[in-house]
């Protein structure tokens, strides 16, 4: 499990803004990064994931949080799904690089990648700015994430290494947090009560 843990460093070629470029992972120390791994280009449910990030996209990078979106798929099969069909559906396409992982290998990294399919399943990984992974979650297929928990989740984890506290269930931004102490354990219910 990479929870917890230094991320492994691979580079890769993308689909940039209408280019292809490199991509080093290491270059990207210093940053959030929000690492998406996708079944493929031309599905059904990512695109609707894909698109509704880069809606929120100036108020990831506002955290200093960068994207990058990951499936087998090659470059060029980006290119042309950005400029087909992702590009109605946000103006100006994808703002952020589309990876490329032929064969799965950066996949395998990240213990997302099905053999017997040949495609990376639907993971994201948030990666702090020392280059530790903070929080896996993996869906089969059928069922996009919510980008609105990502950015929760994003601002949890920036508030957590500024202040030390933890983060309850259901934390919005603003609200309650809890100050670890030795007095605190098994007397939470006396701070924090959850909410109907």
């Amino acid at each position: 499990m990479l929870v917890g843990r230094p991320v492994p460093n691979f580079k890769t070629q993308a689909y940039h803004k209408g280019e292809i470029v490199d991509i080093n992972l290491e270059d990207y120390r210093g940053k959030w990064v929000v690492l998406c791994f996708y079944p493929g280009d031309f599905t059904f449910v990512w695109p609707t994931e894909l698109t509704q990030i880069a809606v929120g996209y100036d108020t990831l990078q506002s955290l200093n949080v960068e994207v990058l979106a990951v499936s087998v798929d090659s470059v060029f099969s980006h290119k042309v799904w950005d400029e087909t069909e992702l590009s109605k559906m946000v103006e100006g396409g994808i703002p952020y690089p589309m990876l490329s992982d032929q064969g799965g290998k950066i996949g395998e990294l990240f213990g997302v990648y099905d053999e017997e399919g040949g495609v990376d399943i639907r993971g994201r990984f948030i990666i702090d700015p020392e280059g530790i992974v903070q929080a896996a979650e993996i869906l089969t297929p059928p069922v996009g994430r919510n980008p609105e928990e990502l950015l929760r989740q994003i601002k949890a984890y920036q508030h957590h290494q500024k202040t030390g506290e933890v983060i309850p269930s259901g934390w919005q931004e603003g609200g309650a947090t809890l100050k670890p102490a030795t007095e605190l354990a098994g007397r939470v219910w006396e701070v924090w009560k959850p909410k109907k």
